[in-house]
């Protein structure tokens, strides 16, 4: 397994900030879900997300700088051997104590500290795995059910809440790594990515939208439809709506916290056909009253 900064492209020295920056761009890049049937980028995002996960773990990431687990994360020889040894029960004197049996006595505080660090590694929680998961803009709004591809292969079924933001952590109780003796498995932390839309954009619990309407529709009005994140909607456009009209759509925005949900905005945009049209080329030829309307005076004086 290579080393994980150079999986990621950065160096030792950088930041918790910079390496979680670098896997953000190569997790958008590589995801499977955005590379469907791509066996190579699969392949890769694996390779990312494993030496994310070791370099996100301060603790991990420590170990590693220090020699004492390699890129996977496996203790290395030199280490499993001590570790066997002391653990060994095949009649070796330190074998009850991690090689410290010689030393133990019951009044000794020295010995009652090693025996609760022994007590301590047998009884030890699993690690909390760290994944990124990017979701539709309208999968944040309306929250979804999703199957993320984890580095070994396995898959992990996410329950997406309506309402969630870019960058916000889902938490899984008990789905990370596992523990040691009694105690229970660690759990995975999922940030997730919401990616841009081409239509809606969002600023609090509000979405807006630009719309492009007909010249036809501008001046005399009409119903039009409206793309929301739950659905196609109608809405009245009022005669001699303009470029930049901005009607609201009530409830049609991301859900508040204590209920209840804020509103779609929808910018009106006029656009005229690309190819020319005589007709309406000589109605604006002989039009007295548009030549006459100067839309420039009031803003620009």
């Amino acid at each position: 397994m290579r080393n994980p900064y150079e999986v990621l492209g950065v160096a030792p020295a950088d930041t918790s900030a910079e390496i979680q920056s670098a896997y953000r761009k190569l997790a958008k890049k590589l995801h499977p879900d955005l590379n469907p049937g791509d066996k190579t980028a699969e392949e890769k995002f694996k390779e990312v997300a494993g030496a994310y996960d070791l370099l996100s773990d301060a603790e991990k990431r420590k170990r590693f700088d220090n020699g004492e687990i390699d890129a996977s994360g496996t203790e290395r020889p030199q280490h499993q051997y001590y570790r066997d040894f002391a653990s060994s029960d095949q009649g070796h004197p330190y074998a009850d104590m991690g090689g410290f049996g010689d030393f133990m006595d019951s009044d000794d505080a020295f010995a009652e500290l090693l025996r609760r660090g022994q007590r301590g590694r047998a009884n030890r929680r699993g690690q909390d795995m760290h994944y990124h998961l990017p979701i539709d803009f309208v999968e944040s709004i309306t929250g979804a059910n999703k199957r993320l591809t984890l580095p070994d292969g396995s898959t992990l079924d996410v329950k997406i809440p309506p309402g969630m933001v870019d960058g916000q952590t889902l938490r899984l109780k008990g789905k990370g790594a596992p523990g040691a003796g009694k105690s229970g498995p660690g759990d995975a932390l999922i940030e997730v990515e919401v990616l841009p839309d081409r239509r809606f954009t969002r600023e609090g619990d509000d979405i807006s939208l630009e719309l492009p309407i007909s010249l036809s529709e501008a001046v005399l009005g009409g119903r039009i439809r409206v793309p929301t994140p739950t659905g196609d909607v109608t809405m009245s456009v009022p005669k001699g709506s303009n470029t930049g009209t901005t009607l609201r759509l009530k409830g049609k925005g991301a859900p508040h916290r204590g209920g209840g949900h804020g509103d779609q905005f929808v910018k009106l945009k006029m656009v005229l056909p690309k190819a020319s049209d005589p007709e309406l080329e000589a109605f604006v030829s002989n039009w007295s009253k548009g030549k006459e309307f100067n839309p420039r005076e009031d803003r620009m004086s």
